[in-house]
């Protein structure tokens, strides 16, 4: 595996905490409108319109099936189609954008200038188990390898594919007592 490969996954860096970072093509507002508008989030991760003040609420809606052609075959336990509550806990356009994930755990999106390009790290805390750690890192890792197509002009590849085989990375890469 590459060094490039092996630094896009995600890592422990606190108890039930996880964060992921890419480097992506910027600029910085560009990706901002990726993370904060519907018709552009919907193309990697799940529409919903947000109102970007802390407190407000918000729903995201999946439809993984959409976000790739192929999109591959979904496993029976998943949903073609999901929706979440949430409320957004941080706003600091174009740096910082957090909201709640389900009500126990959040997701914090900050964006910072790396030349032409920009660092996005994602942080997702308070995961109630090692399960959905699992479970987070391998959805977070594929929604982040579309965006990233997505921002360079690539062809996304197949989400469901790839998503099974980073669950299978992450089952040995997040540890049994994280």
């Amino acid at each position: 595996m590459s060094v490039a490969a092996e630094k896009s996954y995600g890592k422990v860096i606190a108890l039930r905490t996880v964060e992921i970072q890419r480097v992506l093509p910027g600029p910085i507002e560009r990706v901002w409108e990726y993370l904060t508008k519907s018709d552009l989030r919907r193309q990697w991760l799940a529409s919903g319109e947000m109102e970007l003040k802390e407190g407000a609420a918000c729903e995201l809606v999946w439809h993984h099936d959409q976000i790739t052609t192929p999109s591959g075959q979904r496993p029976d336990d998943m949903k073609s189609e999901s929706h979440l509550p949430s409320r957004i806990t941080v706003c600091e356009p174009p740096h910082k954008l957090g909201f709640m994930f389900w009500s126990d755990s959040e997701v914090l999106f900050e964006l910072k200038p790396a030349g032409n390009n920009v660092l996005l790290t994602l942080t997702h805390s308070k995961l109630p188990s090692r399960g959905m750690m699992v479970g987070v890192s391998t959805g977070w890792h594929s929604h982040l390898d579309v965006l990233g197509a997505r921002l360079s002009g690539e062809k996304a590849e197949n989400f469901w594919d790839h998503w099974r085989a980073y669950k299978a990375d992450y089952e040995q890469r997040i540890p049994q007592d994280a």
